[in-house]
């Protein structure tokens, strides 16, 4: 199940779903500036991660059946908060190449895949003629250190787009091998 689909699927279609969004009120009242997820697999790191986007995202907005009848949803302070910010969700659980070159193309291609998600920041008046050269110079090819800044710079523009700040979640999936 994609990451981006998870959380509004099992709702939408009625599943089985224990309420998890008592999280996303610990980690709102937290105000923590970054929050690391580590379970192992099959703990429900990807399912988390959709609800917490698909609670805050802008995406999202007035899709208050996702929520309505759960945890989260008894408090006006975070009906309020549903759909309201930008949030930037990034998985690199699907590169599982195994050169540096092949891992670094599948890394670029992941970022120019959101990049072009965001392309409607080209025909705003927000991004300067400077930024939009930067941003349509993303590409599968592009050099590290326009990689290494590519998603800093998305979150930049998105911010100032909405004028709040990003929520950016990333995942990443790791093998320690056969030992």
């Amino acid at each position: 199940m994609k990451v981006e689909r998870c959380f509004e699927k099992l709702r939408m279609k009625n599943n089985f779903y224990i309420d998890k969004t008592d999280f996303i009120r610990e980690w709102w009242d937290a105000d923590d500036e970054v929050t690391l997820i580590t379970r192992p697999r099959r703990f429900g790191k990807t399912l988390t991660m959709s609800m917490v986007e698909k609670f805050f995202s802008v995406n999202h907005a007035g899709r208050s059946e996702l929520f309505e009848g759960l945890s989260i949803w008894k408090e006006e302070r975070f009906r309020k908060l549903q759909g309201t910010f930008p949030v930037l969700s990034v998985s690199f659980a699907d590169v599982k190449e195994t050169s540096f070159t092949q891992a670094r193309k599948a890394i670029c291609h992941i970022i120019k895949g959101i990049y072009n998600a965001h392309d409607f920041l080209l025909k705003s008046d927000l991004l300067n003629d400077h930024e939009k050269v930067d941003f349509q110079h993303i590409s599968v090819d592009m050099e590290d250190h326009e990689a290494s800044v590519s998603l800093k710079a998305l979150s930049n523009y998105l911010s100032r787009y909405y004028g709040k700040k990003v929520i950016k979640m990333l995942r990443f999936r790791y093998s320690l091998g056969d030992a």
